[in-house]
């Protein structure tokens, strides 16, 4: 039928004759009618016989019709009239045309090279009609020249840094607003001397408040700043006053005023930044006619108390915007905190509404950054002694996973020592702080958990939540800020917690005792080799609780003093562990106030008995009494309850020679060159410890 395409799957251009020669293909039914059939072949959209009619062009519609000729053809060629056509033949037949390059795709490759290489030369020619254009290429050579310091001999980068400062200078504020020459001028910073610095912190007088709110230029006030110049730090720091409260909640600037104010400010110019907190009104006015400027909030309250609330206000407001923008790692917001904790009436609506917020941070990055800096671990302490059960809980859940870090950090161990003293739930407080700490309760500790505790308890911060149970609010241990914050928490948990202090403490001790113990009886010796671990084993055996089981730590010592190791030999001699052995030998710590030594947790140690007998089964008393540890000695004849003082009198009056020997450097007086020959022969030291046995043997 002319005008119709056919459905049927073949090459035929409608011959009815070739139509009947196909295979026959069976049909269920009735025979459709011919408008049945017109309508299917007129409807249907084979896309294989579509794609294979497109090599014609259409005249009527832009439908490509097949001409009789054409299908004849075809058929001739690729029609099998018993098999019909072959699918993948026609399918591989049309990827090979896809493949097939045209001369358009060749063009319009190379228009697209064209019109590159013209946006180059467009870039290229925009950038040399910005200003400076010459010198800022010239200074990104040099910069890349400098950059690489262990490539560039020291003459040679005098002479680029030299061309480097006679290009920028007077020019830098044009250089500092662009992401790639502001790195140029770092740079120049970097290897400039005092002067050179100076000549460019000048130039910039003005501009710091802009450069901090630059994305790329802020980098440039930490390298004029990290040379502490005086000269520098005064002129960029003030130009930070009356900005604070809006630089604070700057994306960019922030981070930079809270670097200022945290590393390079004085105690002077942070109160003038802390001040602005308050309020518009100190950001405007500033304190004239003072001395000095304090940014203590109490203070300001008490010389103007009918200001309490519009301060007040303004702090809150501040402290919640950056915590609600999860900015909450800013030293300067630490400080505004604590002043605002410290000014609030406990009880009142502003103390329960301040908890809420610190506890309201669901990621819980509030009190973990608050809990890494002075002012923030004070704000964590006041939260848990004027928080219910409830409050403390929750505040010790979001330190999960951070207690070792806590006990490690400068700030973060006060956190510990003050949920130590103020949480009723001492079975809470052990399993929230223990098991990450110290590890499980165990008197056979496995290598990690020992590792973790050796390197604690001779850690200058970690030993102190070690300690603090053992000792109190001890200057052994603690700094004199740490005891004047943890008396005033004992001041407030009068008020808000239930336990009494003591029993608290002992409940805890029971629970870190045995495996301290155990520490100590299985790691003696590196212990020894340190002053921080020689005080360790003092105060955990000096203060464990009754009940506990001294006797392997103990005897890991005295097993020490007949140790033939130089090194632990060495270890003994030494004064850290000559203290150690003597406060055992006494049973008990020496009080200075009262001139007495107070005894130690019951039952007695009877430490000096044990150590005597092995000295005396060495034959080596009268070594100890004249060398390094003479004082150990000492201290077995002034202690309480020493079973063979008799003998030990006896022993030194036989090795009296020795004794004086040892004690006559010291003791000798004359002329100076008689001192000093008999200095020489003693070795050029004397023997405190020897001399004063020897007052005890005349005594007697």
């Amino acid at each position: 039928m002319p005008g119709i395409k056919r459905k049927a799957i073949s090459g035929s251009g409608g011959s009815d004759q070739n139509t009947k020669k196909q295979k026959a293909i069976p049909r269920q039914g009735p025979k459709p009618s011919a408008a049945v059939r017109e309508l299917e072949t007129t409807t249907d959209s084979d896309p294989i016989i579509e794609s294979d009619s497109t090599e014609h062009s259409g005249d009527d519609d832009g439908v490509s019709w097949p001409s009789d000729d054409d299908s004849k053809s075809q058929q001739s060629d690729d029609h099998n009239p018993d098999e019909g056509v072959t699918l993948p033949e026609i399918s591989s037949q049309k990827q090979t045309k896809a493949k097939t390059p045209t001369k358009e795709s060749n063009g319009l490759s190379n228009s697209s090279k064209e019109a590159h290489a013209k946006q180059k030369v467009l870039a290229q020619e925009r950038r040399a009609a910005k200003p400076n254009a010459e010198s800022i290429a010239r200074t990104k050579k040099l910069w890349e020249r400098l950059r690489r310091k262990s490539h560039v001999p020291l003459e040679e980068r005098k002479k680029l840094v030299a061309e480097l400062f006679n290009i920028i200078t007077g020019n830098v504020k044009d250089f500092v607003l662009k992401h790639d020459s502001v790195r140029v001028v770092q740079t120049a910073i970097k290897y400039a001397n005092r002067d050179q610095r100076r000549t460019i912190a000048q130039e910039l007088e003005g501009e710091y408040r802009s450069l901090a709110e630059s994305r790329y230029a802020k980098f440039l006030l930490g390298k004029l700043l990290v040379h502490d110049d005086k000269e520098i730090r005064d002129l960029i720091v003030p130009e930070f006053y009356g900005h604070v409260r809006r630089l604070i909640k700057h994306p960019e600037a922030s981070w930079i005023l809270d670097d200022i104010y945290r590393g390079v400010a004085t105690p002077s110019q942070k109160a003038s930044l802390l001040r602005e907190w308050y309020g518009a009104e100190f950001a405007i006015f500033k304190a004239r006619g003072k001395a000095t400027v304090t940014g203590e909030l109490q203070s300001i309250l008490e010389e103007h108390p009918e200001k309490r609330k519009p301060i007040m206000h303004a702090l809150h407001d501040l402290i919640n915007l950056l915590v609600q923008k999860k900015m909450t790692g800013f030293t300067m917001l630490h400080d505004a905190m604590l002043q605002y904790f410290l000014n609030i009436p406990a009880g009142s609506a502003e103390m329960t509404d301040y908890m809420e917020l610190l506890k309201g941070d669901e990621e819980g990055d509030l009190l973990k950054n608050l809990a890494f800096t002075k002012s923030g671990a004070h704000v964590v302490c006041l939260a848990l002694v004027y928080g219910t059960a409830k409050d403390r809980k929750q505040i010790l859940k979001v330190y999960k996973g951070t207690i070792a870090a806590l006990a490690y950090d400068p700030n973060g161990h006060r956190v510990l020592l003050a949920a130590y003293d103020v949480i009723d739930d001492t079975v809470l407080t052990s399993k929230s702080i223990f098991p990450e700490f110290i590890g499980k309760s165990s008197s056979d500790l496995p290598e990690p958990q020992t590792q973790s505790l050796l390197s604690a308890a001779i850690h200058l911060n970690a030993r102190i939540p070690l300690l603090y149970l053992f000792t109190g609010p001890s200057k052994a241990i603690l700094r004199a800020e740490d005891i004047s914050l943890l008396h005033s928490i004992h001041q407030i948990r009068t008020t808000t917690s239930k336990k009494d202090a003591a029993t608290r403490r002992t409940e805890l001790l029971t629970h870190i005792s045995p495996t301290l113990l155990a520490l100590i009886a299985t790691h003696a010796g590196t212990l020894i080799r340190s002053s921080f671990g020689c005080q360790f084993i003092t105060e955990v055996l000096l203060s464990c609780p009754a009940g506990s089981d001294r006797g392997p730590a103990l005897s890991a010592l005295i097993q020490l003093t007949r140790s033939n190791d130089p090194a632990t030999k060495q270890a003994l001699n030494e004064p850290s562990a000559g203290r150690m052995l003597k406060t055992l030998v006494q049973g008990g710590r020496y009080n200075p106030n009262t001139r007495s030594v107070e005894p130690a947790e019951p039952p007695a140690l009877g430490f000096h008995d044990s150590l005597y007998a092995s000295l005396e089964e060495q034959g080596g008393v009268v070594d100890w009494a004249t060398g390094g540890n003479s004082f150990v000695v000492v201290g077995m004849l002034e202690a309480e309850g020493f079973s063979a003082h008799a003998a030990l009198m006896e022993r030194l009056r036989k090795g009296r020679g020795e004794l004086e020997a040892a004690a006559a450097a010291t003791a000798a007086r004359g002329s100076g060159a008689e001192e000093e020959e008999v200095r020489k022969n003693a070795g050029g030291k004397g023997n405190r410890g020897a001399q004063l046995l020897l007052e005890k043997l005349d005594a007697e």
